[in-house]
């Protein structure tokens, strides 16, 4: 009489292949890591749409670039410090609208919001500073006004 592990092991030594699939579920929640999925991510048709629209456009603009480089070159009319100011436009003008941009984000927690509050009829507003105690191992937690 053998037991399953020396048949296995007779099983792998022999000419014919062996296979097991564990029909245990897979754990839902686990340490391991997200591994990135080939392809594009997930999103809306209308997002997939408008995304494979920017890039057929953004193609569409390297054969006339190409056809002008090349042009350039050919005639020799190519200065390439005219075509380094070309190049740097871009980068000279988002920088000083990117710091622009980052002021205008940061202040905006600087002052509070606006309230403004309707009232139709008699209106008693009370201001209490409140003090809270949480204590114990299941919590009971006390608020006493003033």
């Amino acid at each position: 009489m053998t037991t399953d592990a020396e048949r296995l092991i007779n099983e792998a030594f022999t000419d014919t292949p062996t296979a097991y699939r564990d029909p245990t579920p897979n754990p839902a929640i686990g340490t391991a890591q997200p591994v990135p999925q080939p392809g594009r991510p997930p999103m809306s048709q209308r997002a997939t749409d408008a995304s494979t629209l920017m890039l057929t456009a953004g193609l569409s603009t390297v054969p006339p670039g190409l056809i002008a480089i090349g042009l350039l070159i050919a005639s020799d009319y190519a200065d390439p410090v005219v075509v380094g100011m070309i190049c740097a436009a871009p980068a000279v003008i988002a920088v000083p609208i990117l710091a622009v941009a980052r002021l205008l984000r940061g202040a905006q927690g600087i002052a509070p919001p606006e309230h403004h509050h309707h009232y139709n009829g008699p209106v008693s507003q009370q201001h209490h500073n409140v003090n809270t105690q949480t204590r114990g191992l299941i919590a009971k937690t006390t608020n006493n006004g003033s």
